[in-house]
C-alpha cells in the first residue's frame, strides 16, 4: 500500500496493525476477484440488451400522479425486469415497500383458505413469521385458514428430500424457498440447488407452485432462480436489483398467472397492475438496475475479504473464506453482546451517513428479541448499502453485507475490525 493511501486510513482512524493485517489477505484474493468481475460483466451486459430490447427512451423517466394510468414508464420497467429473470411478467413497484411485503403480497395473492404453504428448507426470516402466522399476528394467513408445513435441511445442509416428499399432500398449494440465510447459519441456496429443489417437488405435484424469497442473491450469478424453474422470483429494490439508487420498492417476477394475482393484492380486484403512479422515481429505478451488476460485485468482493480477514483471526465465519457464494450477506460469529456492538459501531463509523451515530440494541418490530443495526445509508434500510446487524442472542453472530462501491466495502471490514481492536476484544490468539 502507498504512503498516501495509508495515510488517507490514517486519516480515517485505521490503526497500522489493522492495515498490515488486512493488506496481505486483500492481495491474496487478486484472482477471486477476477472471477467475480466477470459475473458482473455477463449481467451487466444482459441488464443492458434487456434495456435495448424494450426500447427504454427518456420518455419512461416522466412522472406520474393519482392512479396512474397509461405509466408507460412503470410498464416498460416490469417489461425489462420480464426480460432480465427470462419470465412471463413482472410487477415491479414503489407501493411494495419491502421484501417482506413483496413476499406477503405474493403469498396472500396465490393463496386461498384451506391452502398449505410448505417451505422445504427450514424456518423463514424472522419478518415472515408474522406473515404466515407462525407468529401470532393480526392479519396473518393463518387468520385465513391458510396453514403451513416445513421441512428443516439435514445436519449437512442439504435437503430432506423424504421429509419433503412426506410432507407435500392434497393441501399443498404454494413451496416457499428462501434463498439466503437470514438469521441462521444454513448454506445459502445455489441457483443449480434450487433448481434441483423444484424439479423434485414438481415431479411430485406439478401443479405446485414454487416462490423462490430471491433477495440478497440477484446478480450474484449469472442465472436466476426464474431461469432454473421457480413460479415466482420475490425481493426488495433496496437490496441487490437497486443498485444503490432505488429509494423503494419490490419485485416479484414470474408466471403471468400467478403475478396478476399478486397485482390483483397488491391494488384491488379488477385493478391489478393497470394502476400504480411512480411520481416520477422511474430513472432511479431503472438507473439502479443498471449498475446493480457492478454494485452487487462489489459487495460480494467485501464479503469474502470480511471472510478471510476474520476468518485468520480464528472467529468462527459462514461461509467460509473459501468456497463459492450465492448471495452478498456473509455471517461471523464474534460469541459475545460487547463484540457484536463493536463490530456494528465499526460499519456505522465507515459509513457516509450518522457516521457519528453509535448504534444500540432495541426491540425492533418483527423480531422476537433485541438487534442491533449498522447503516448509515442514503436509503434507509438500504442493504445494498453498507450494513450489519445482529439478534442480540447467542451464539452472538454478526450478519454484515454491502457496500455500493469496493472500496466502501472494505473500509467497513477495517473499520469493524479497528473497533474490535479498539475495544481489546480481538481474539487472543490473533496475529493483529
Amino acid at each position: 500500500m502507498n504512503e498516501e493511501l495509508k495515510k488517507m486510513y490514517h486519516d480515517l482512524n485505521i490503526d497500522n496493525k489493522v492495515l498490515d493485517f488486512c493488506y496481505d489477505i486483500e492481495e491474496s484474493l487478486a484472482e477471486r476477484f477476477k472471477a467475480i468481475d466477470k459475473i458482473a460483466e455477463y449481467n451487466q451486459m444482459k441488464v443492458l440488451k434487456a434495456m435495448q430490447e424494450n426500447r427504454l427512451s427518456d420518455i419512461h423517466f416522466a412522472a406520474t400522479t393519482g392512479y396512474g394510468y397509461n405509466d408507460i414508464g412503470r410498464d416498460t420497467l416490469e417489461s425489462v425486469y420480464a426480460s432480465v429473470f427470462h419470465t412471463e411478467s413482472a410487477l415491479v413497484r414503489p407501493q411494495l415497500i419491502s421484501g417482506t411485503h413483496a413476499l406477503s403480497t405474493a403469498l396472500s395473492g396465490n393463496l386461498r383458505p384451506g391452502d398449505e404453504i410448505l417451505s422445504p428448507v427450514g424456518k423463514p426470516y424472522d419478518t415472515l413469521e408474522g406473515v404466515i402466522g407462525i407468529k401470532k399476528e393480526r392479519g396473518s394467513l393463518a387468520e385465513y385458514g391458510i396453514t403451513y408445513a416445513q421441512v428443516d435441511l439435514l445436519s449437512d445442509g442439504s435437503f430432506d428430500y423424504e421429509g419433503i416428499k412426506n410432507a407435500i399432500n392434497e393441501k399443498t398449494r404454494l413451496v416457499t424457498i428462501q434463498r439466503s440465510k437470514g438469521y441462521d447459519t444454513r448454506p445459502t441456496l445455489s441457483v443449480n440447488q434450487i433448481g434441483e429443489l423444484i424439479s423434485f417437488i414438481k415431479s411430485i405435484k406439478p401443479e405446485v407452485i414454487c416462490m423462490v424469497d430471491n433477495c440478497y442473491g440477484e446478480f450474484v450469478e449469472t442465472i436466476e432462480p426464474t431461469d432454473a424453474g421457480a413460479d415466482l422470483c420475490v425481493g426488495s429494490l433496496i437490496k441487490n436489483p437497486g443498485g444503490g439508487l432505488a429509494p423503494i420498492g419490490g419485485y416479484i417476477v414470474g408466471k403471468e398467472e400467478y403475478v396478476d394475482n399478486a397485482a390483483y393484492r397488491l391494488t384491488a380486484p379488477g385493478l391489478g397492475k393497470e394502476v400504480g403512479a411512480t411520481l416520477g422515481i422511474n430513472q432511479q429505478l431503472f438507473q439502479g438496475l443498471f449498475l446493480s451488476p457492478q454494485v452487487v460485485s462489489g459487495a460480494l468482493k467485501g464479503a469474502i475479504f470480511l471472510a478471510n480477514v476474520y476468518e485468520k483471526l480464528g472467529y468462527p465465519v459462514f461461509p467460509n473464506g473459501t468456497v463459492p457464494r450465492h448471495d452478498i450477506i456473509q455471517a461471523v460469529t464474534l460469541g459475545s453482546e460487547e463484540g457484536v456492538v463493536a463490530f456494528c459501531r465499526g460499519i456505522q463509523a465507515a459509513a457516509p451517513v450518522d457516521s457519528y451515530v453509535a448504534p444500540e440494541p432495541w426491540p425492533m418490530p418483527g423480531y422476537n428479541c433485541n438487534v442491533i443495526m449498522a447503516a448509515g445509508a442514503f436509503v434507509q434500510g438500504s442493504s445494498i448499502e453498507l450494513s450489519a446487524d445482529a439478534p442480540i442472542k447467542p451464539p452472538y453472530v454478526v450478519y454484515f453485507q454491502g457496500g455500493l462501491t469496493w472500496y466502501h466495502s472494505k473500509l467497513g471490514v477495517l473499520m469493524s475490525l479497528q473497533k474490535l481492536y479498539e475495544e481489546k476484544l480481538v481474539l487472543q490468539s490473533s496475529e493483529i
